[in-house]
This record gives structure tokens, C-alpha cells and sequence, in this order.
């Protein structure tokens, strides 16, 4: 078989060792390769950071291998797949080489380019079923980028993850049932400002590297003169990095057959053991990534056995990724934690040369964990300690304490009373009595609570947390995939037939077109069994599924909202309607009002995680200019309407119903604020009004508000949707519906 690593007939690309920096980004590229088993690499990083140049530059260095001849699944001659629909093929059937090849998944692929699906055209016209291959077999035995991964349809990101995990592509649909070989190195680049991965996906991929611009003035200069002297002259360029490039490769192929080779001990097998279960990741991908990650380093280094160091490495670039517990954590990992959990696993273990723990001379005294006694678990010796920043009182405050009775979290049962919140009470809305409240500014982490920083920590973590009701937009719309309202999609349950013509097998109505083309069976002079099909017979089938929506959070930042319990229960609530929307896969705004103007604090993004972060820096305090958030809310809408016309628009208002501020010199701000309701609702916006008003006296503004927007209106203690009558309740009218 050949081992050329020269790559397809092309451009030339940049080569792989003439990336600057990146040492972490190359180094997973390689272990991928040198052990295909690891599961593929995630490059996160900002625009700009030679992300796609390096991957493309990876195919370069892998040997090319031989392939049966017109198999388009790329069967080895030597050992063909026994599966493979072009087969049988006989053992040592003639083939040739063919250089590794790097296939790119866009985007806007469908399901059927990623794992194939019938010919139509050769289905209707000769009468046979036939199978067209997906860029998955056109992938086996090379590399499947996929750039902007984090904008993918999530079920082609479960179904590529599949295929890699597997080995294997299985195809069942449209009347086709084909199973192929589908082993790859799997690259996905995402840049986490256009929006995450779910949790769930980002564990399967095998390691995970952020890549940032390099701050140092003479590396940022190097990568430009590389970078112009590739533009100035491709060829030379290579011709001048050959020789580190053809060194790559031959390490790499060493490696490659080396790595089955390479040892891993039950020592270094509990060391892996015990730093995943110091970092508490879930189930047991991080140990096999790890371990086979590890196994590819000592390869990679040419050691035959797996070493501390080489855990170490693998680590480092499988962790990272794996501790998220909720949408809003970051991916990340200290070396020092990592350094410290691996010394904790030394002592752990014991002495190299005692692998035996049960030989202890000495039973009865302290065991080799702890020099003060042994320890109850594989965690170490904090196993049993209280973390330092855990509340020795628990739940329940101090006798004599906060004198709010909520033990400093908002939490509290007692009732908040008129005046007593910080707020003007029972102040009438048109009069300015909330200007009295101070300005909040923000407070440094673990502060008393006493300003606007402090209160999003007790109540808010419990309704982030909690599962919020969801709430859609009516219609059907047809915007981008999602899970939230009514749309008709690519994916989905078949609802009815159109008029339309296809030439996708997936997009067939096959019984509609049946029924179109048989009354002109004779006319046609049909004389056999088959049925005689022409183009206009053809009907789509309208697919309905569910949609993502611009949800535009329109937040009270005000002084009549700046109580401590209230706010706390604001931010709450939308921190779990904004977990909600990364879940379904919606975009998000967030526009803020408070003293005389509202400002948009978060322009329409897919990142929900930055929305968190700007809501933990939110300023409350001053008057309340409840018509001049909406109507700057309904500016936002219009510049997004032009520029993303599919996605439909969800406001979701919390307020206490309270103006103070009009929208115009003279005008009344209640008034006025339910005019600029009215507008959205003529924009044929839907808004959702969440009444965020306590304590014994209540105006009860929200509901015409509400009314005036045309939209819902729901409570604070209705938001989350954990009780049972409600379940049962909203059960029911689905079922009357």
C-alpha cells in the first residue's frame, strides 16, 4: 500500500508545520490520527485563529491507501467490508491508491447528503432501488470537517457523532436499508460567540482545544509574514517546509503502526480512573478518551508503555469540556487543579514499586492516602471535608439574623410589605415616588447581597434550574429549525401533500403521486406492471416540525423593581426562561430600561451564555420608562425582521405594569405604554407579559398591558410549570385541541 502523503490534485494548501503557535490545536489533530479511536477534536476559538487552515493542513500528512477499484465506499482490497452495498468484494480484489481525503460538511447540508437516500431518478424512471452515498462514505478512511459545528442541525450532529463512535453509517429511510463502514477523523471548529453546543454534544467528541489569537507582538507578526509570503508564492512555501512536513509524516505513520503496540497499566489505568472521578464527569467516555488519548502520546513520543506524563497531556485536552453541569458553565480547566488532582492520584496509587495496597505492613495505621488516616473513597483526602465557601447553617438562618428574614438569599417566607422593599408601596404609577430608589451598581461576587450582583444568586439559581413554562408563538411559521413553535421544516411529521414538484426522494408524497399518476396509466400506453410516472405526478410532502425564535427579553430594570427579593426573582425567571431557549434553539436579545432610556444590552444572538453574563452585570435603579422599552424593543424587531425575515419574534416583558416615564414631553406614561403595546401587536408581535408585582398591595398595570400587547399574561409563581394540576391541566386542553 502507498504511504505517499502527497494530497489531492489542487491549490496548494498551507502546510501543516508552518502554523504558528497552536501547539495544543496540532497535537490533538495528531493523536486523532495516530488513533482514530479517540473520538475526534472540537477547536473552539474566536474568528480568525487559522482554525479550518490547520485542519486542512492535517490531510496533507496522512498516507494515502489502496481502495477497490469503482467502490465508492473506499473498501480495502485487503480486507473489504463484508457489508458494503457495491459488494461482496473478494479478498485481494483489484484496486489502487488513493490519497486521504478531507470532506467538508456545510452547513445547510440536509440528512440525506450527510448519510445518503434513494436515487429517485433511477427509482422512478427504471424502476429499481438504488442507493446514493452520503458524504459519510465519502469520508471513510480520511478526515470529516465540519466548520461552524455549533450551527448544524442537531440531529446531523448525533447522527455523524454516531457514525464516528461506530465505525459504522446506517442508513434507514425512503425505503432504503444500507449499512456501510464510515471510519473518519472528525474536526469540528465553532466559535462560541455565534452560540453553543449542547452539553450532551459536546461530549462526544473526544478532545476539545480553545485557540486564541496569540497577544505577543512578535508571534502575531510571524503568522503574518508566513501568511503573505503563502499568498506571495504558494509553491515556494511548500517547497520550504518539505522537509519538516515529510519528518511529520513518517512520525506520524510510525506512530500510527505503533500505537496497538503501546502498553497501559493498571497503575496508569487507576490514575486515569481517579482524575475523572475527582472531576466528577459524567458516565464513562472521558476514561476511554483519556486512555486512548494517552496511548496515541506515548506512540506519538515513541515509548512503548503509557506514563504519568502522557495521562497528563490526554487530560488536559479531554477534561475540559466534559465538566459543564448546566448550559451556562464554560468549558474549561486549571492546570493547577489538574496538576493537583494528579498528585492526589500519586499518593492514591502508592509507591510505583508496591502495586499492591493490600500489603501494608503496618493494617492498623494510617494507609498511604492520608499520613493522618485513611479515606473512605477514591477522592482524596478533601473526600470528607466541607468545601471552604459551603454555609455551615445549611437552609435555616441564624437566630437573630437577617433582619429581612431571608437569611441574606431572598428566600425568605415572610411577606413583603408596602414600603418596606425599598420601593415606593403603594406609590401611584404616574407619579415620580420611585425615583427615591438608589441606583444599583454592580457588586463584587459574595458580597452581602446588598446590591444589584448579590441578588442573583438564591432564588434566581433555584428557578434557573427550574423547569419554566414554554411558551411559543401562534401560527406556523417557517423559520429555522428549532424546538420551540409550530413551522413547516425539511424534518418532521408528514402533514399533507402539495402541488409542488421534487426531485428528492425524501421530499416524496409516494401515495399522492401514485394517485396523480394513475388515471393516465392507459393514455400513456402502459402495458406491464410498472406504473408510468412523469414529473408533473410528482407531490411534495409538507413536513411540519418545530422552529427557533427571536426571544427578546424586555426587563424592568427600574427602581420599582430594585427590591431585593423581587429582582432576585426577576433574574431568576430569566435566567430559566434563557436556559429554555438555549434548549430549544432560539436566538436571544435583551433590552434593559430603567431612569429615562432603555438600551439594548445584548443585540440578537445564538450565544445564550453571553446573554447570562450580561444579565449578571444589570444596573438597577431610577425612574421607569416602561414605553421606551418597547418601543425599543420594537426597533430591535424591525432591524431583525429585515435582516433574518423566517424567525418569528417572541417578547417576553417582565414588569410590574409601572410608568413613571412618558414617551413624549406632556404625555401620560401609562398611557403611553400601552400604545407602544399596541404597536407590537399590530407588527403581528406576540408578547408574553410576566407580572413581577408583590407584596399585599398590588395596581394590578400588567394585565391591560398585557391586553393592550394582545399577548399572555403570566405571574411570577406561574412561570414554572413543575406543578402537577398544571401538567394535568395543560394536558387536557392539548388533548381538547
Amino acid at each position: 500500500m502507498s504511504t505517499s502523503t502527497a494530497p489531492a490534485a489542487g491549490p496548494p494548501r498551507f502546510p501543516f508545520s508552518a502554523v504558528v503557535g497552536h501547539d495544543d490545536l496540532r497535537l490533538a489533530l495528531l493523536l486523532n490520527a495516530v488513533h482514530p479511536g479517540v473520538g475526534g477534536v472540537l477547536v473552539r476559538g474566536e474568528k480568525g485563529t487559522a482554525k479550518s487552515t490547520a485542519v486542512r493542513a492535517l490531510a496533507a500528512l496522512l498516507p494515502s491507501h489502496a481502495v477497490v477499484d469503482a467502490c465508492r465506499f473506499g473498501c480495502d482490497p485487503a480486507a473489504p467490508d463484508p457489508s458494503c452495498p457495491d459488494g461482496p468484494h473478494p479478498a485481494g480484489a483489484a484496486g489502487g491508491p488513493r490519497p486521504a481525503r478531507l470532506v467538508e460538511l456545510p452547513v445547510g447540508a440536509t440528512e440525506d447528503r450527510l448519510v445518503g437516500s434513494l436515487d429517485l431518478e433511477k427509482a422512478l424512471s427504471e424502476g429499481r432501488r438504488a442507493y446514493q452515498p452520503g458524504l459519510l462514505a465519502d469520508a471513510h478512511r480520511g478526515v470529516l470537517y465540519v466548520d461552524e459545528v455549533n450551527l448544524l442541525h442537531d440531529h446531523l450532529v448525533d447522527l455523524l457523532l454516531d457514525a464516528a463512535a461506530m465505525g459504522r453509517a446506517h442508513v434507514e429511510r425512503d425505503g432504503v436499508s444500507v449499512s456501510h463502514a464510515a471510519r473518519f477523523l472528525l474536526v469540528g471548529t465553532m466559535n462560541p460567540e455565534e452560540g453553543e453546543l449542547r452539553p450532551q454534544l459536546l461530549d462526544r467528541f473526544g478532545l476539545t482545544v480553545e485557540v486564541r489569537a496569540s497577544r505577543d507582538v512578535d508571534t502575531r507578526v510571524e503568522v503574518t509574514r508566513r501568511r503573505m509570503a503563502f499568498e506571495d508564492d504558494p509553491a515556494g512555501f511548500v517547497a520550504r517546509f518539505a522537509p519538516d512536513e515529510t519528518a511529520t509524516a513518517a512520525r506520524l505513520r510510525a506512530a500510527q503502526a505503533h500505537v496497538s503496540a503501546v502498553a497501559v497499566s493498571d497503575r496508569e489505568l487507576r490514575r486515569i480512573a481517579f482524575v475523572c472521578a475527582r472531576f466528577d464527569v459524567d458516565g464513562m467516555r472521558a476514561d476511554l478518551v483519556i486512555t486512548r488519548a494517552a496511548a496515541a502520546h506515548a506512540a506519538w513520543e515513541g515509548r512503548d508503555a503509557v506514563t504519568a506524563d502522557d495521562v497528563r497531556v490526554a487530560a488536559r485536552l479531554a477534561l475540559p469540556h466534559r465538566r459543564r453541569r448546566d448550559p451556562f458553565d464554560e468549558p474549561g480547566l486549571d492546570p493547577a487543579e489538574l496538576d493537583r488532582a494528579l498528585a492526589d492520584a500519586e499518593d492514591h496509587l502508592g509507591p510505583e514499586d508496591d502495586p499492591d495496597p493490600d500489603d501494608d505492613p503496618d493494617p492498623g495505621g494510617p494507609g498511604p492516602d492520608d499520613p493522618a488516616g485513611p479515606q473512605d473513597g477514591p477522592d482524596g483526602p478533601d473526600a470528607g471535608e466541607e468545601p471552604d465557601d459551603a454555609d455551615p447553617t445549611g437552609d435555616t438562618p441564624p437566630a437573630g439574623g437577617d433582619p429581612r428574614g431571608d437569611g441574606g438569599t431572598g428566600t425568605g417566607a415572610r411577606a413583603e410589605a408596602p414600603g418596606t422593599d425599598g420601593t415606593d408601596g403603594a406609590t401611584d404609577p404616574a407619579t415620580p415616588g420611585d425615583d427615591r430608589a438608589p441606583e444599583t451598581a454592580e457588586a463584587p461576587a459574595g458580597g452581602d447581597g446588598g446590591d444589584g450582583r448579590a441578588v442573583v444568586v438564591g432564588d434566581a439559581a433555584r428557578l434557573h434550574r427550574a423547569t419554566v413554562r414554554k411558551f411559543t408563538v401562534p401560527g406556523l411559521g417557517a423559520g429555522a429549525p428549532g424546538r420551540r413553535s409550530r413551522a413547516r421544516t425539511d424534518a418532521g411529521r408528514v402533514v399533507r401533500p402539495s402541488g409542488a414538484g421534487t426531485t428528492r426522494a425524501a421530499d416524496l408524497h409516494l401515495p399522492a403521486t401514485v394517485l396523480a399518476a394513475a388515471p393516465h396509466q392507459a393514455g400513456r400506453g402502459r402495458r406491464g406492471p410498472g406504473l408510468l410516472v412523469h414529473r408533473d405526478d410528482l407531490r411534495r410532502a409538507e413536513r411540519e416540525g418545530r422552529e427557533g425564535n427571536l426571544v427578546l427579553f424586555v426587563v424592568d430594570a427600574s427602581g420599582s423593581m430594585a427590591a431585593r427579593k423581587r429582582m432576585t426573582a426577576v433574574s431568576g425567571a430569566v435566567l430559566g426562561l434563557l436556559r429554555d431557549a438555549y434548549q430549544r434553539r432560539d436566538k436571544v436579545g435583551l433590552v434593559t430600561f430603567r431612569a429615562r432610556s432603555a438600551e439594548l444590552a445584548l443585540p440578537p444572538t445564538s450565544s445564550v451564555p453571553t446573554a447570562q453574563q450580561r444579565l449578571s452585570r444589570l444596573r438597577t435603579g431610577g425612574r421607569t420608562p416602561l414605553a421606551g422599552g418597547l418601543l425599543k424593543a420594537r426597533a430591535v424587531l424591525d432591524a431583525e425582521r429585515r435582516r433574518d425575515p423566517r424567525r418569528r419574534p417572541l417578547v417576553v416583558l417582565l414588569t410590574d405594569g409601572r410608568a413613571t416615564v412618558a414617551a413624549r414631553d406632556g404625555g401620560d406614561p401609562v398611557a403611553d405604554s400601552r400604545r407602544a403595546a399596541g404597536l407590537l401587536a399590530a407588527d403581528g408581535v406576540h408578547t408574553v407579559v410576566v407580572d413581577c408585582e408583590a407584596g399585599h398591595v398590588r395596581l394590578g398595570l400588567a394585565a391591560p398591558l398585557a391586553a393592550a400587547a394582545g399577548g399572555e399574561l403570566v405571574t411570577l409563581d406561574e412561570l414554572t410549570a413543575d406543578s402537577v394540576g398544571d401538567l394535568v391541566r395543560e394536558t387536557r386542553s392539548a388533548r381538547a385541541a
